[in-house]
């Protein structure tokens, strides 16, 4: 198999280096067609955290160092080394292949998202025409792979950043989330997320503050909810069952008169209050008044390591499942191999055949004519019975690719399958000159 690939992610390269050679969509679209000049298939990967390229060459030299090559006279960067480049070949490119798609390879171990980029890579390459037989057969597979991790295993439960802890942990609290209303403080990347997760929650209202008013208003509009402006923060407080604050202050925002205050306002009513700041944005004596639920970084990190630990745990049980699609994908691959040869070898004996009965058809009656002929056919038949099925149980027992090659090259050269009968190698030609 002509498949190579390079990689150049978060284990090998640092994030300045990741973002210089990220590919966007339409950047994409203008390079599949450079790599097509030497590459007859290839799907590209280019992710915050990755940019991959697999390719099946057009001819038997295997060098990942022609992609590299390409890429860079595509995207030419002057901080790159070679070593942030991992090359990859065969069956080592499409076990990282279906490593990725099942996110075990991925920064966060389990992420979510990396199957749905997986999929839109390859559903690109396939509108580019650039995604063939065996390239449609790998990336359907690691879909299949991506797919049962998640089903099979528990490499995506479990909260692993902060933000999403901190709403997996109101859920605990809150028995119906879509009764309840949350503002969020901050509009920066995490206090982002966090909206996202208590609008993916089905929470029942949700408000953004944030010192500079138009994040806030960008950042309502993205989660359907509205803005509390900043300078009016404390006075609103109590209109909230839950708070999740995520800025970057040096000080408190929040402090614990603050929220005494809210509390007598809301009688008494429960209130949550997440602090997942650093430095914190909330005073942590909060946590003594009464029916006031507080968290931090720290008790949120304990949950995450947890599930970190947990995820994991879990690695080996995908790693069955990619070894168990890689067995059933080479089984494939490997009748692609072997189909062609079963059939020369058919060929080659009914050419013997057929040279032999033309020899003897004017000596016998035609009678004994037929029955030489059965009883030839029927002698090919037995003949090449057990080679044909034990080719074929090679192919479909997943062996590797070279062990395959091996035994149709064998198979071949004793037969001399690879010959071209147009230079004079055909089996007539041979039988005349003997």
């Amino acid at each position: 198999m002509n498949l190579i690939g390079i990689s150049i992610n978060h284990r090998t390269a640092p994030i300045n280096v990741l973002e210089s050679l990220h590919l966007s969509r339409e950047e994409i679209i203008e390079f599949i067609p450079k790599l097509k000049k030497e590459f007859s298939e290839g799907v590209i990967i280019s992710t915050c955290n990755r940019t991959e390229i697999f390719c099946i060459s057009k001819n038997q030299t295997i060098d990942a160092n022609i992609i590299i090559q390409k890429l860079l006279e595509f995207k030419p960067v002057s901080n790159i080394r070679d070593e942030n480049f991992t090359r990859y070949f065969s069956c080592g490119a499409i076990k990282h292949i279906f490593s990725v798609a099942s996110g075990i390879d991925s920064l966060v171990i389990g992420d979510s998202q990396i199957l749905g980029q997986v999929k839109e890579a390859f559903e690109l390459s396939e509108d580019l025409d650039f995604a063939g037989t065996i390239i449609k057969r790998i990336f359907n597979t690691a879909l299949k792979v991506g797919k049962r991790a998640i089903k099979e295993t528990a490499i995506g439960e479990g909260a692993v950043t902060v933000s999403y802890a901190a709403v997996q942990v109101l859920e605990k609290i809150f028995a119906n989330l879509e009764k309840k209303s949350a503002l969020v403080i901050g509009a920066g990347e995490t206090g982002e997320l966090a909206a996202i997760h208590l609008k993916d929650k089905g929470i029942g209202k949700i408000s953004i503050s944030n010192r500079t008013l138009q994040r806030a208003e960008i950042l309502a509009n993205k989660v359907n909810g509205s803005v509390v402006p900043f300078e009016s923060l404390k006075e609103n407080i109590h209109n909230y069952d839950v708070v999740i604050s995520a800025t970057s202050s040096p000080d408190y925002i929040l402090s614990k008169l603050d929220i005494q205050e809210a509390m007598k306002r809301r009688k008494g009513t429960p209130l949550v209050l997440m602090d997942i700041a650093v430095p914190r944005d909330i005073d942590p004596e909060v946590k003594n008044i009464e029916n006031v639920f507080y968290h931090d970084m720290d008790s949120l990190k304990v949950i995450v390591d947890k599930n970190i630990s947990k995820r994991k745990a879990e690695i080996p049980k995908v790693e069955k499942i990619i070894m168990e699609e890689m067995i059933e994908f080479f089984s494939w691959y490997n009748t692609l191999e072997v189909v062609p040869v079963i059939k020369s070898l058919r060929e080659f004996f009914e050419e013997i055949k057929n040279d032999e009965l033309e020899k003897i058809k004017n000596k016998v009656t035609a009678e004994d004519y037929v029955k030489i002929e059965d009883m030839t056919r029927r002698l090919i038949g037995r003949l090449l019975h057990n080679p044909t099925v034990k080719l074929r149980q090679l192919a479909e027992s997943g062996i590797n690719i070279e062990e395959m090659a091996a035994h149709t090259f064998i198979v071949k050269e004793l037969f001399s399958l690879n010959k071209d009968k147009s230079n004079g190698n055909d089996i007539n030609q041979k039988k005349e000159k003997n």
